[in-house]
């Protein structure tokens, strides 16, 4: 059903939920994982971490002269590490460290040593501002990263290859200032269509009788279930480019685009029951129930599992679902077969298998096409939720729990893959312009529309649609 969100809390526990690590509440008894290696130690050194200090998995992020972290731990590491540590402190206490171990402080520098070290440094600056840009928003941030290059070359006009460090450094500058200037746009547009699509929304709930008459509904705007599964499966992929990138920390920033997510589908949802109960005859309702059966199921073939979802739980709404003679004259048998591919039974059984299946087609494709994975979206933040609050952080002894993280870093970092796919589908203009901007009917209105369909069957119907009336 449509999605909600609720103090700070979007969803709640569903039943027989238990994602690997996950546990009902933080850990209290002793246990004896493997700890972190010694400050200095390379990561290399041993199996690996499990749970170490934060000192220490600080010092395994700074590279040096011999060692380089192997980028999972790069992600997982700065992923996590803001729950311990902001990161402008972070990068601060990263440079104090390559400065200490390489003697950066002292004049003249080690020429040689730092010429094996600039550039694993510098690697490791520029895939923190790939992954995290919007780490950078803060000046600090930008701040250090120029004073630490100012420690390895004094000067952009040194000689090589310290001339080459500040040419480094320029352009992962002008493409963090990029990506951050297309990320503010993409949150703009998200901000902005989901105050239009709510405004129309708030205006409909004002309505105590019947709605406003839609003088268009979306089969005269698209009446083909492949093209609308491919205009739907565009918003969500620019949705989720536009947007920042998944991390913890900052909430009331970071739970705009999460609402903005919620908000989509629940317009989509709407939007499919408004559709549904809007025409007067019974066969035109029925028409346009197999139609969105089908543009589901092309939703399904394409990867597209969260508008699959708003489409399924849209037909599935009550005002929908009791239009019992519309629906006996409509061919559902492909719609059952859906829902049995969503069902919740299992902890969504079905649909992780389906998706896990997405995902090795999308590793193994040779065009964006096949690339698509966009999950159900509510369900992926559960599991992200649920594994964040149901574990600890810190164990008994004090060490950072790091294997809870790599699991978090595993879910997370699938689901940066998978939103980074270029959309392979030409844009409609008409129909996008549909989807964000159509009058849909408030609950209420839905159940008016329905109850003069097909008639109320009992008292409880039938009080409820005077009181409508």
């Amino acid at each position: 059903m449509p999605q909600t969100v609720c103090s700070g809390i979007m969803f709640t526990t569903p039943s027989g939920f238990s994602p690997h690590l996950a546990c009902a509440e933080p850990v209290e008894e002793e246990v004896a994982p493997r700890e972190g290696p010694e400050p200095g130690a390379s990561l290399a050194d041993g199996p690996p971490i499990t749970s170490a200090s934060l000192d220490t998995l600080i010092q395994n992020l700074v590279p040096t002269a011999d060692y380089y972290p192997e980028k999972a731990y790069v992600f997982t590491f700065l992923l996590s590490a803001r729950l311990f540590i902001p990161p402008p402190e972070l990068l601060a206490r990263v440079c104090e460290l390559c400065i200490k171990q390489q003697q950066l402080d002292q004049s003249p520098l080690d020429t040689a040593k730092v010429r094996k070290f600039g550039p694993k440094i510098l690697q490791l600056l520029t895939e923190w501002t790939e992954t995290f840009p919007s780490d950078f928003r803060d000046e600090k941030m930008v701040g250090h990263l120029k004073d630490f290059i100012n420690r390895i070359a004094p000067s952009p006009l040194c000689p090589s290859p310290w001339q080459a460090y500040w040419k480094t450094l320029n352009q992962v500058l002008q493409k963090l200032s990029q990506r951050l200037a297309q990320m503010s746009q993409g949150e703009e547009s998200i901000v902005k269509v989901s105050l239009n699509a709510s405004s129309i929304s708030d205006k409909l709930v004002a309505f105590k009788t019947k709605p406003p008459p839609i003088q268009k509904d979306m089969l005269s705007i698209c009446n083909d279930p492949y093209t609308l599964a491919q205009q739907l499966t565009h918003v969500e992929l620019v949705r989720r480019r536009g947007g920042r990138e998944p991390c913890f920390g900052d909430q009331k920033k970071k739970t705009s685009n999460l609402e903005a997510y919620v908000r989509w589908f629940n317009r989509l949802c709407y939007l499919v029951a408004t559709e549904i109960c809007m025409p007067a005859k019974k066969k035109q309702r029925a028409q346009v129930i197999e139609f969105f059966i089908d543009v589901a199921r092309e939703c399904f073939n394409i990867g597209n599992f969260n508008s699959l979802m708003a489409i399924i739980s849209g037909m599935n709404m009550s005002p929908v679902s009791r239009l019992k003679k519309t629906w006996g004259k409509a061919k559902t048998a492909k719609f059952f077969i859906l829902e049995h591919q969503m069902d919740p039974t299992g902890n969504f059984y079905n649909y992780r298998t389906a998706l896990r299946g997405a995902a090795h087609r999308s590793q193994t494709a040779n065009s964006n096409r096949e690339r698509i994975v966009i999950p159900f979206f509510s369900l992926l933040i559960k599991d992200i939720y649920f594994l964040n609050e149901g574990c600890a952080n810190r164990l008994p002894n004090g060490y950072v729990n790091f294997e809870k993280f790599v699991e978090l870093a595993r879910q997370v970092g699938e689901f940066m893959t998978w939103k980074q796919v270029e959309c392979p589908f030409e844009e409609d203009r008409a129909i996008l312009h549909y989807l964000h901007t159509a009058p849909i009917f408030s609950e209420d209105g839905l159940y008016l529309a329905s109850y003069e369909s097909e008639s109320p069957e009992n008292q409880v119907e039938k009080d409820r649609w005077k009181a409508l009336r």
